[in-house]
């Protein structure tokens, strides 16, 4: 099942890129509201987990699916579970990165570059997904500089 395979070589640009992904993605899912967004990110994991089906693992590939789907559902609810998530599929981004074939069969370096950008998703939902326009508006609102809630109240 596994054949000889070449690990791609990760340039400093598929790293750059796969963190500005990252960026681009939180940025337009802040656009979302709540609840709302929480259950798109958890519909968005569920169509991640079949990304790789004809990855080159064959019976491993629905393997992978059968784990992710449950997790992607309790995502529905749960942020941590779409980080978990999330976390499965950049170990999944990895075997593939080493062992198989690359999510985007015309980028060699596109499974690791997958790996980054979801990892940044993962610290974000573990965060609880905060909206990255109220966090930057909150900022300019408050002086820009760092205040605590305590802080404005007693203003």
């Amino acid at each position: 099942m596994l054949s000889s395979h070449a690990v791609p070589d990760v340039a400093v640009l598929d790293i750059v890129g796969s963190i500005g992904g990252a960026i681009a993605f939180i940025a337009i899912m802040s656009l979302v509201r709540e609840p709302a967004r929480r259950k798109i990110n958890a519909i968005i994991l569920a169509g991640a987990g079949a990304a790789y089906l004809a990855g080159g693992l064959g019976v491993w590939e629905l393997a992978y699916l059968a784990c992710a789907a449950p997790v992607a559902y309790m995502g529905l609810s749960s942020y941590r579970f779409i980080a978990l998530g999330w976390v499965m599929h950049t170990f999944w981004d990895l075997v593939h990165h080493f062992f198989a074939n690359p999510i985007w069969p015309f980028m060699p370096a596109s499974s690791a570059g997958c790996a980054i950008t979801d990892s940044l998703l993962v610290l974000w939902l573990l965060f609880g997904a905060p909206s990255f326009w109220d966090l930057a508006f909150r900022r300019r609102r408050l002086g820009g500089h760092h205040r605590t809630d305590d802080d404005v109240q007693e203003a």
